[in-house]
């Protein structure tokens, strides 16, 4: 999976747990609890539909990776790459 890859899907998986959220407009380096108005279990949500997706685990330590679509996308290709599915 390309970078790119690992983008469209946290931002698929974003629309499908925050439908209104407009993920257009959303910076890469923002935070997404913020710009995207999400709570914690909008968070957690995410996190299990993205370790899910990709069967892999994703510990609750690196969770603050994902708050970012940047954060989230390079912590997704650096930890698929030593352990692909």
């Amino acid at each position: 999976m390309t970078e790119q890859d690992f983008r469209a899907l946290i931002i698929e998986e974003i629309g499908n747990i925050a439908p209104e959220a407009d993920t257009s407009r959303l910076n890469d380096d923002a935070d997404i609890r913020e710009a995207l108005d999400l709570d914690s279990m909008d968070v957690f949500n995410l996190v299990v539909a993205l370790s899910k997706r990709l069967k892999m685990d994703i510990p609750d330590i690196d969770v603050p990776h994902m708050l970012t679509l940047s954060g989230g996308v390079t912590y997704l290709a650096e930890r698929f790459k030593s352990h692909p599915a």
